[in-house]
């Protein structure tokens, strides 16, 4: 239970459920604010140990600690004794449908089978996607005799306990699951419905079996990614839907569990027994926990359908049975409560009415390290970069950001809009930059731009950028009577396949306002450019060089099926090409084919 500390000795740094003032590196996962004062509660007010409560992890998901992915965790204290979550004695059994199984309002239940506490937690080993999945599981129960029996079950759907009418609600179409569907190759279409069953004997844990919810047919399919174990039960003879047993491809453990040694640190929030004692630590063989490497296994879903940043299950319910059998009758529950469900971005502005001219800064509220922000104007402007946690904006408008879980994951998570209105107060501006226009000549890149009004002490900044988010001051000019303005970057040739300008006016009043982005091409392009970022409708493709040699310019979606395939001509070294609106957002593969030279480059599709 207790970090930098393990099996009775300190450790070496051990992360841990718990922290308990052990000296070393190893952290803490789960969230244990208000310990101290529920306890205190617990000593004034007994009459409080009946009460259920949840923490969740200590840190945001899908944060690097200690050079390791934490992804999700949750502590929940159960009701217990004169229980209202429940399984109604009778024949509820694994296999049925939630639709089918009964609970009482309350009902007592065996010291045995009663669940005080439970905890889970997943995490990668190391700090990328590609690092094998672990899955972590604990419970705490009455009685430390015999044996005990536990199932930890993963849905796909939003399953839920409706209290008031004592039902489950939400679960899959697949006679109350999500089955697992497969090719003919045994290639993994669809991710299912997964359970994990553990046994615990007297003296440590004896068995852990994990099975997932199938159609009786794709028993004869031979899977990609692990193997059938031989068994298979569903609601009762001759059932078609049904749990069927796995094992890894390849040979040895893919699972450890331990039960704890008498006097065993219970952590902060103590433990409430079945008889409504408070006790600080637990006997022998009162509280177990297992781990599973789920990749080893076969279920992680950089395994089955190659997204490392696909959740593999949206809710779990842990439940206690009467014996060995799978089928053996349900007797206490846990949840269902939600996992993998790190939190939506939401957007924060200081200058929701914004007067022009005016800079306004968007920020996520709520950002995670792991994750990336991709930006985008429906209308207004964005002033500089469109990746990371903030932006500015100089224009009312329509902002939106996607959020994408981590690098490389491709397809977004989550996504909020934010709306700058043009503040009520604001006085009408009596100057500003209009046709402002490049043109490249023998000589160098010529800006030129008019005012409407000429102003006495105005400034005017010529501004140059290689990326179009980065600017770089070139020159500055003074407002002249004319209204007329040009200027002549004579050394552009800077190695850059574009070169971005921008005019920044400074009013007499200090307001600044900046002109719209014009870009040149430059030159020979050393590289194929593709843009925008996120691409919507259309999108552009910046050739490497400049004549008109024809390209073939192929598109893939993130399974590798060819979407689009056909033969342009570029014009200034420039393609378009208008994206099907049928394609969803996602991660899609670009192949440019010009001449001998193959191009591939990766795009995010966001509408």
């Amino acid at each position: 239970m207790r970090a930098n500390f393990f099996n009775g000795f300190a450790s070496a740094g051990n992360d841990d459920w718990f922290h308990g003032g052990s000296a070393g590196p190893g952290v803490n996962v789960i969230d244990t604010t208000g310990a101290a004062f529920i306890v205190n509660r617990y000593i004034s007010q007994p009459a409080t140990r009946m009460q259920p409560f949840f923490r969740g992890m200590r840190y945001p998901q899908f944060t690097v600690v200690n050079n390791r992915l934490l992804i999700d965790g949750i502590f929940i204290r159960d009701h217990h004794g004169d229980d209202s979550t429940v399984f109604a004695s009778g024949s509820n059994k694994n296999g049925m449908s939630p639709q089918s199984w009964s609970t009482p309002v309350s009902q007592g239940i065996p010291d045995k089978n009663d669940i005080l506490d439970m905890m889970m937690h997943v995490r990668r080993a190391g700090p990328n996607s590609t690092d094998s999945l672990w899955m972590f599981g604990g419970v705490s129960i009455d009685n430390t005799t015999g044996n005990r029996y536990f199932d930890f079950e993963m849905y796909q759907t939003d399953i839920t306990y409706n209290r008031p009418t004592l039902s489950f609600t939400g679960f899959g179409p697949d006679a109350g699951h999500t089955s697992w569907q497969f090719d003919a190759a045994g290639n993994i279409t669809r991710a299912g419905d997964v359970i994990f069953t553990a046994e615990y004997g007297s003296s440590s844990l004896s068995f852990i079996e994990a099975r997932i919810w199938v159609h009786q047919s794709s028993l004869s399919i031979i899977p990609q990614d692990f193997n059938w174990g031989g068994q298979f039960d569903g609601g009762g003879p001759g059932a078609q839907w049904g749990y069927a047993s796995i094992v890894p491809k390849t040979a040895g453990d893919f699972y450890t569990g331990l039960q704890c040694t008498n006097n065993t640190w219970a952590g902060p929030f103590q433990v409430v027994l079945q008889n409504n004692a408070l006790s600080t630590t637990y006997s022998a063989r009162q509280y177990m926990e297992f781990s599973v490497n789920l990749t080893k296994l076969g279920l992680d879903p950089l395994v089955t359908i190659n997204d490392p940043c696909a959740m593999p299950f949206r809710r779990v319910l842990v439940k206690s049975r009467a014996s060995t059998s799978f089928t053996a009758e349900l007797k206490d529950f846990v949840g269902p409560f939600s996992f993998f469900r790190a939190p939506q971005v939401d957007l924060i502005t200081n200058f929701p009415n914004l007067c022009l001219p005016g800079v306004a800064d968007i920020w996520v509220g709520n950002p995670l390290i792991t994750s990336i922000y991709t930006w985008r104007a429906l209308t207004g402007r964005i002033v500089g970069d469109t990746v990371g946690p903030s932006i500015q904006v100089d224009q009312p408008g329509t902002y939106v950001v996607s959020q994408e879980l981590m690098d490389s994951c491709g397809s977004s998570y989550a996504r909020d809009t934010i709306v700058i209105n043009l503040g009520s107060g604001c006085t009408a501006l009596n100057t500003g930059i209009r046709n402002f226009q490049l043109l490249k000549s023998n000589e160098g890149n010529l800006l030129t731009w008019q005012t409407d009004f000429y102003v006495q002490g105005e400034t005017f900044m010529v501004e140059r950028s290689l990326d179009g988010i980065h600017f770089t001051p070139l020159i500055t000019r003074q407002s002249i009577s004319t209204n007329h303005y040009a200027f002549k970057d004579q050394s552009p040739d800077i190695g850059a396949p574009l070169i971005y300008y921008r005019i920044r006016l400074t009013t007499t009043g200090g307001r600044i306002i900046y002109s719209s982005v014009l870009h040149m091409l430059n030159g020979k392009n050393a590289d194929v450019k593709l843009g925008p970022v996120p691409a919507a409708d259309v999108l552009t493709v910046i050739l490497p060089f400049d004549q008109k040699q024809p390209a073939r310019v192929l598109i893939y979606n993130s399974n590798g099926t060819e979407l689009s395939s056909k033969q342009y001509t570029a014009v200034n070294n420039y393609i378009q090409i208008h994206l099907s609106t049928q394609w969803p957002n996602g991660s899609y593969v670009v192949k440019i084919k010009q001449g001998d030279v193959i191009t591939t480059r990766r795009i995010l599709l966001q509408r």
